[in-house]
């Protein structure tokens, strides 16, 4: 082939790589998991490129235009890779928003499982509150003092309670996730039984006119935790909906892929726990007040419809 034919051939891959180049030197926030993967491609093609052209013609101003094009590629995409924060920002900032919003009905449905236990938990204890003995673990009901309740901060901040529910959770999150080979019957179990504990609790201080310190108790540390669990439990569902309904690839396959989505899912939620943890060790048991407490709570909320909305703009932008 000559240097003509070839340029004519080639010249729009060029192009396109080093159009690509300035993107990613310009706004390099605003680069996706599509551009990289086609860095890559456009990448190797024109190293092959530039090694035949090395070959037959090594010293053509075309060699020397590709040297270049392949060495800025290089430095490019290998920066890209090294650069573990950016990785690490990624991840939390687009990735994960892109899973999220992927399994966006699943987790929905993890968070009307759980809203459905709270609902059956809270109106079977206020029907006879010594149902609440066969729905809390008996080392945790065996803690609640009904007659108490009427204290204030002494009776609700109790480490046993507030440990007992912390590991709960977390416990309900892993195995969410990892049950859903189980064809998702464990994961919906999960988040009906765990929505029935927090109904059941709820009734209890309902019936001793304490909700209003109860929910300034569990919501500053709770709405973080519950949505990592629900985030769990949704990728659990969505496992065993794989299982189940395998689409138009083999059925092995499906499932590993969403069990690999899935993973990370979790893998998302776990900064989620630490922030809760933290919340739920100085925050819960301090001498704030009750509204202080809401108000953390509203800023929990705040700050996760915030990161949806963000990762929603940005993907936005990037189509």
């Amino acid at each position: 082939m000559n240097l003509t034919s070839f340029w004519q051939s080639h010249k729009a891959t060029w192009a396109e790589l080093d159009r690509l180049l300035e993107h990613f030197q310009k706004r390099p926030r605003q680069v996706g998991a599509a551009e990289i993967d086609r860095l890559t491609l456009l990448y190797k093609k024109t190293s092959a490129h530039l090694a035949y052209i090395r070959t037959y013609h090594p010293h053509d101003e075309i060699t020397q235009y590709l040297n270049q094009l392949v060495s800025r590629a290089h430095n490019t995409a290998y920066r890209q890779q090294s650069n573990s924060m950016g990785q690490l920002s990624h991840f939390f900032w687009v990735h994960l928003f892109s899973l999220v919003n992927k399994r966006i009905w699943f987790i929905g449905l993890a968070g009307l499982l759980f809203v459905i236990g709270g609902i059956s938990g809270f109106a079977a204890v206020m029907v006879d509150p010594l149902n609440l003995y066969y729905v809390l673990p008996e080392g945790m009901a065996a803690h609640i003092d009904p007659s108490r309740l009427g204290a204030g901060h002494d009776a609700i901040n109790s480490p046993i309670m507030s440990t007992a529910i912390m590991i709960n959770n977390i416990k309900v999150a892993f195995l969410a996730f990892i049950s859903g080979i189980t064809l998702g019957l464990v994961p919906v179990y999960l988040m009906l039984y765990n929505g029935l504990l927090v109904g059941a609790l709820a009734a209890v201080y309902a019936q001793a006119d304490s909700s209003y310190a109860f929910w300034a108790y569990i919501l500053p540390h709770g709405v973080i935790e519950l949505t990592a669990i629900f985030i769990a439990g949704g990728a659990g569902l969505h496992m065993g909906y794989r299982l189940l309904v395998p689409g138009i690839y083999h059925r092995k396959y499906q499932f590993l892929q969403a069990a690999k989505e899935s993973a990370q899912l979790l893998l998302g939620t776990l900064p989620m726990f630490v922030i809760a943890g933290i919340i739920e060790g100085y925050i819960t048991p301090s001498s704030f007040s009750l509204e202080a407490k809401y108000s953390v709570a509203a800023l929990t909320l705040l700050a996760l419809v915030g990161w949806y909305l963000y990762g929603f703009y940005r993907q936005r932008q990037r189509s």
